[in-house]
């Protein structure tokens, strides 16, 4: 499922043009363009290899008020273990809109989760974290999901990266035989739905497909006895952000999903350890 972009040189010779120019985020003082964003965005990191592309899972605020869109860990590598696993405060990795790259920058990369050798990213931690530019404007509605908020489950299993208590949106879907969970999710194959058939640490395996570039795209939890998505309703769906997309594996089904809970336990955990981290308490938009 990786579409990825190493940092390496590139970061190293951006690094010292920011220096040189001073730009650390000029477009910051620019009004609201009207620019949105959304899941499912498709997203670049270089206007250069436009296939070579990601797409968000889910966009809303942190705690601290900026703008922030999550997506896939592994859509990036770092060679030279410089910029993984770290705050990225300089603005060395911009992301780009794939179907509108004459707009610039949509934003920045501020954390992604090195693998540690794992061919589908992190097992538990999987996540990128995007600085959005205060010029465009959120929005919860993708091209066939909304997503209303994060999906909590009172009373479920912790996710493993929780702190001590945990909330209630870092507790997992149940897979168990009993469990009704499913998925909907929405990326190049359009809007499937598949239930969850097993969950290893917070990881969602699911019959809903994707491919090659959906890495970091929305999964909802699909809200009981709410509707599916058909030709009825033009193929939209709502609910609770649930995960992200994060590969195809060697199983029956192939499709896995980094939950939303273990996402958010680990910006929380890190966020205690080192206050002011980038997407700490993510909250999706209710912008429409």
């Amino acid at each position: 499922m990786r579409r990825r972009k190493s940092f390496g040189a590139l970061a190293s010779v951006l690094g010292v043009l920011l220096a040189i120019t001073g730009a650390t985020g000029a477009a910051s003082a620019q009004p609201e363009s009207g620019k949105r964003v959304f899941n499912a965005m498709q997203i670049v990191f270089s206007p250069d290899t436009p296939d070579a592309f990601c797409t968000i899972g889910a966009v809303g605020n942190d705690k601290y008020g900026r703008k922030i869109a999550i997506s896939a860990g592994h859509c990036i590598s770092d060679p030279t273990h410089k910029y993984a696993d770290r705050e990225i405060p300089e603005d060395i990795e911009p992301v780009y809109d794939r179907n509108d790259l004459g707009f610039g920058p949509i934003g920045h990369v501020r954390y992604f989760k090195d693998p540690e050798g794992s061919t589908t990213g992190h097992p538990t931690k999987d996540y990128m974290v995007i600085e959005l530019l205060p010029a465009v404007t959120l929005s919860s509605q993708g091209p066939y999901l909304k997503e209303t908020g994060e999906v909590e489950v009172p009373g479920g299993h912790p996710s493993p990266n929780a702190p001590t208590p945990p909330l209630n949106n870092e507790r997992l879907l149940g897979a168990a035989l009993n469990n009704d969970n499913e998925l909907v999710v929405s990326g190049q194959l359009g809007v499937l739905y598949g239930r969850i058939t097993n969950n290893s640490k917070g990881i969602y395996q699911s019959w809903a497909g994707h491919k090659a570039g959906d890495s970091g795209g929305p999964a909802i939890w699909h809200v009981p006895g709410s509707a599916y998505p058909s030709s009825a309703n033009r193929f939209q769906a709502a609910g609770p952000w649930a995960g992200i997309t994060k590969a195809r594996v060697l199983g029956v089904p192939p499709y896995v999903y980094t939950s939303s809970a273990n996402i958010l336990a680990d910006l929380r955990a890190r966020d205690t350890a080192h206050p002011g981290i980038f997407g700490a308490g993510f909250h999706v938009t209710d912008n429409p």
